[in-house]
């Protein structure tokens, strides 16, 4: 071979090796995030995603892609959703409980990683909390325990209320089951229970209007997402019809309400993000136990307290988690 044409030989050879060394690299894993609500409503809990992904090695943009998938709060959308990521072949599907059974009806194989406060067995997402089974596993935090809890500490905080508003959202798989332990709760503590149902910003406002025409009332907030996502809405109405108002969401009482007890969600999505990871690097969803909420956290507003003319007792501010001043 003429040393020339060896010379050309080598170069061309320079040139193919950097790209077949390219084409081999694997791409980049992509998990869907699945979602009922709104991207710009659910930001903490998004960066709380992140932050656990990041614990388990993965970092969006450097080493894994989401692909997110928000219904707008029109829950029928989310199985056409959920068939979108499947056509997408993504590697795991994140979501809550909407979004996780939404991706159950679409896929038997792609991993789901599930937060949710309701019982995962019973929703059918997994055969046990021990042992899932197939290809879903996730975290469970409280609700329905919760708010009993929430009517306990707001009893206490406003004992001369002679009327309790729990405003529910009737859209929810667990509004029987909040609504059963919540009247056999007020029962107990010789509570007037008014119950009022509210799925829309309009029926929210109807329902503080309904409550305000009482006197000496205080409000208790169902669990669930929608009023997590309507969160501002909530706080401006208490604010503007002087009404004592708990939540279940830590959110709530950041954001300016009068006090939470919850069970962290946003630590939940947390540890959904490093289930998401493990799965990422093999471990099989069947093999992963569903965790479940340990942290509670009783969060005080006092500026909210102060404005509506509230003193918290030294009792209370002890066992708080947070006050914020």
């Amino acid at each position: 071979m003429r040393r020339r044409e060896l010379i050309m030989l080598l170069g061309g050879a320079a040139t193919i090796w950097p790209l077949a060394a390219r084409a081999q690299q694997p791409a980049m894993p992509v998990i869907g995030f699945l979602h009922p609500a709104s991207a710009g409503k659910w930001a903490p809990f998004v960066t709380a995603f992140r932050n656990g992904l990041k614990e388990a090695g993965y970092v969006e943009g450097q080493n894994v892609a989401i692909e997110y998938r928000w219904a707008e709060n029109q829950i029928d959308r989310l199985p056409a959703l959920a068939v979108d990521l499947v056509r997408r072949q993504v590697a795991v599907i994140v979501g809550n409980t909407e979004g996780a059974l939404a991706a159950k009806q679409a896929t038997t194989t792609i991993p789901i990683v599930f937060t949710s406060g309701l019982d995962p067995v019973k929703l059918g997402l997994v055969a046990s909390l021990n042992r899932p089974g197939g290809n879903i596993t996730g975290v469970k935090w409280f609700s329905t325990e919760v708010v009993t809890k929430d009517l306990e500490l707001l009893h206490e905080l406003v004992p001369q209320a002679a009327v309790i508003g729990f405003l529910v959202n009737p859209k929810n798989r667990d509004a029987a089951d909040q609504l059963r332990v919540m009247q056999e709760a007020a029962r107990g503590l010789g509570i007037r229970l008014l119950v009022l149902n509210a799925s829309t910003e309009s029926e929210i406002d109807a329902g503080f209007t309904t409550l305000a025409q009482q006197w000496d009332t205080a409000l208790v907030l169902g669990a669930g997402t929608y009023f997590t996502a309507q969160r501002q809405q909530i706080i401006t109405l208490a604010a503007r019809y002087a009404v004592a108002t708990v939540s279940s969401q830590r959110e709530f009482a950041a954001a300016g309400g009068l006090l939470s007890y919850s069970s962290s969600t946003v630590d939940s999505y947390r540890r959904v993000g490093v289930y998401a990871g493990r799965i990422l690097q093999g471990e099989k969803p069947a093999d992963l136990p569903v965790e479940q909420g340990t942290k509670f956290e009783l969060v005080i507003n006092l500026k909210t307290a102060k404005t509506l003319g509230l003193t918290i007792s030294p009792n209370m501010l002890l066992i708080a988690d947070e006050v914020i001043e």
